[in-house]
């Protein structure tokens, strides 16, 4: 449906929504009180008055058009409040990972050349001043939190921020409130810096006009309203939450509720029982995993129950795809399949979601077969950073799993063979039946960053002359729908010459059992391919019975299943593509141990030099074994 009011800047679809909802004491935003432990309700105008006091702090401090203001903070009111007060100046937000250390933080903020940094907490207080020497441009640090002593770094509480601003705001509002109306859809509206799997992060220049864009496409697509409520727990400088989870749900007049934490998200589910659900699928995995493992301890006759369920879902799913609403007899067998096997999964999700969202990474197809059976459809979508950040998604009423989908009005997407196109689609005027070969995926369209701060090489190497934006992804179109094999950079070269993309074969583990909860296929130059496989701690504790999480998944046992199913599926592959040797890690990949990106993708690169020992005890003394 459409925004609530026309927008091309974040300005005009702040103040649009604060003439809309003058008068009307209708809630926007929602947290958690951490000394009530109650949820506390923002409406617009209360939004509207702190934004507007924190302009006039930030103005009367001497931010105006085109500086930088840094966050440092997780989802919260303020992190939203911060935001649009500096898009109302016509500055520019530079957003930054909570789990980024100080040495990350220092580098982003001296390269962006920021003028104020907002904090959250104690723990990104003492990361900032920790560096701010280093950062020549910062002047100021203001935090959420409580002081609890003497700092001698320039350092504000937020309440005393909101004070001084607010008087700010009213002794100087002829001058402040105008620049609102200053910004033009092309002027820079956030720094996004890519976590990156190797080198430095890069800032990713996105204007209004390429997230407003983006968001005003992403509605024509989704039927969200003023009775939606989303529970925001990724974080809001990933763009995909900041699109999808934050000015999309302001523009339909969504409520937004600011999850506790991301590990209190299946706490806070059943207390906000929010309707749409916008996460990565390492959430609907975990679900998934849970619910197997539930089954599968389970009397036989609970695991019938299951299989029936799951079977009346998928057909009531798969008449709907065709246009045909599902008979009398379907319909009754549908309801109950949903009291007597599916209700407890739609309580655990808040009971009130009508779709989930998947983004950040592709889904593996059996999670969205999963779910759709179970009657919640998952819809998948695709994009990068770069492209403020969908290009794709998959339609509510036809969705095909494995897919990225149909491509986006207002957005292009050609694939690229041997430097030409041999594909191309637009998102309004849309063919319904287009395949292809496969190439690189390259886009153009409103929503592609003006390119990278301070990196004119980059931006070059990123944007060809044509105006084609290169993903770096492999895929290909099937049916008109946009498939995505691999990232070119994943590609393996073995060596024999032959070219091997490792995303599909771990994808293809995953669907065979939870066991394989992290997979990394390894093979670079080397005679044949070998695995690193992180085990899901329900699943080896269903296998072995184990009494501890270390004990389960060290088990013998679950090294031997896990070497079972390699073989199984090395029988059906081309000799290349087989699994031959394989080692089972205790300590999962995380964004702690550095071998994860704050975007939950894997650093392949940084994984291969972690456990280079055991990888290379993998191919001692057998580089010479043959291929087959």
């Amino acid at each position: 449906m459409p925004a609530l009011v026309p927008f091309e800047t974040i300005p005009q679809l702040f103040r649009g929504l604060s003439r809309h909802y003058e008068g009307r004491r209708r809630a926007v935003m929602a947290y958690k009180d951490k000394k009530t432990k109650a949820w506390v309700d923002i409406t617009h105008e209360e939004l509207r008055d702190r934004v507007e006091a924190f302009a006039g702090f930030l103005w009367a401090r001497g931010v105006r058009k085109g500086d930088r203001v840094a966050l440092l903070s997780e989802n919260r009111p303020e992190w939203a409040v911060t935001d649009l007060a500096t898009q109302l100046l016509g500055a520019v937000n530079v957003s930054l990972y909570t789990t980024l250390p100080p040495s990350q933080i220092g580098y982003i903020l001296k390269d962006s050349g920021s003028k104020i940094l907002v904090v959250s907490s104690a723990m990104q207080l003492r990361k900032a001043e920790e560096v701010f020497d280093a950062c020549p441009d910062l002047a100021l640090i203001v935090t959420m939190s409580e002081l609890k002593r003497e700092h001698a770094r320039s350092v504000i509480e937020w309440d005393a921020a909101l004070t001084e601003g607010a008087a700010a705001w009213r002794e100087h509002v002829g001058e402040i409130a105008p620049l609102a109306d200053a910004v033009r859809p092309d002027d820079l509206s956030a720094l996004i810096y890519t976590s990156g799997t190797t080198g430095l992060p890069k800032g990713v220049m996105l204007t209004h006009r390429n997230l407003c864009s983006n968001a005003s496409a992403a509605l024509d697509y989704f039927n969200f309203g003023e009775e939606d409520i989303h529970l925001s727990f990724l974080p809001l400088c990933h763009s995909f939450e900041r699109t999808a989870g934050y000015t999309v749900m302001l523009a339909a007049g969504a409520k937004i509720a600011f999850a506790e934490s991301v590990d209190a998200v299946s706490k806070n589910l059943p207390e906000v029982h929010p309707t749409v659900l916008i996460s990565v699928p390492r959430l609907y995995e975990r679900v998934y995993a849970s619910i197997q493992k539930s089954v599968d301890e389970g009397p036989p006759f609970k695991k019938r129950l299951f299989e029936w369920g799951l079977g009346v879902g998928r057909r009531v799913a798969k008449r709907r795809a065709e246009g045909r609403a599902p008979g009398p007899f379907l319909r009754a067998e549908s309801a109950l399949a949903q009291r007597l096997v599916f209700a407890k999964l739609h309580e655990k999700l808040g009971g009130h979601l009508r779709f989930g969202v998947s983004g950040g990474a592709a889904l593996p197809r059996h999670i969205g077969e999963f779910f759709e059976g179970t009657g919640l459809t998952i819809v998948e979508g695709y994009g990068l950073t770069e492209t403020s950040p969908v290009l794709c998604f998959n339609p509510m009423d036809a969705p095909r799993f494995g897919m990225a989908g149909q491509v986006m009005a207002g957005v292009t997407i050609g694939i690229q063979q041997n430097g030409a196109i041999i594909a191309e689609q637009r998102g309004d005027a849309y063919p319904s039946a287009l395949s292809s070969g496969e190439g690189e995926i390259v886009a153009k369209g409103p929503n592609i960053m003006k390119g990278y701060w301070n990196a004119p090489d980059a931006t070059k190497e990123a944007i060809d002359a044509d105006g084609w934006y290169h993903t770096g992804d492999v895929g290909r179109f099937v049916d008109g729908y946009l498939q995505i094999t691999d990232r070119i950079k994943h590609m393996i070269v073995n060596k024999g010459g032959k070219n091997i993309y490792p995303g599909p074969i771990e994808d293809d583990l995953k669907r065979r059992s939870t066991l394989f909860d992290q997979v990394v296929v390894i093979g670079e130059g080397r005679e044949y391919l070998t695995a690193l496989v992180v085990p899901g701690v329900e699943a080896a504790a269903t296998l072995t019975g184990a009494a501890t999480d270390a004990d389960a998944t060290a088990h013998p046992a679950v090294k031997e299943e896990i070497s079972r199913l390699l073989r199984e599926y090395s029988k059906g592959v081309a000799s290349h593509e087989k699994v031959r040797d394989v080692r089972v890690l205790q300590e999962p990949f995380t964004i702690e141990n550095e071998l994860m990106t704050p975007k939950m993708s894997l650093k392949r690169k940084a994984i291969e030099k972690h456990y280079a020992a055991v990888i290379d005890e993998m191919y001692a003394g057998k580089d010479a074994e043959p291929e087959g």
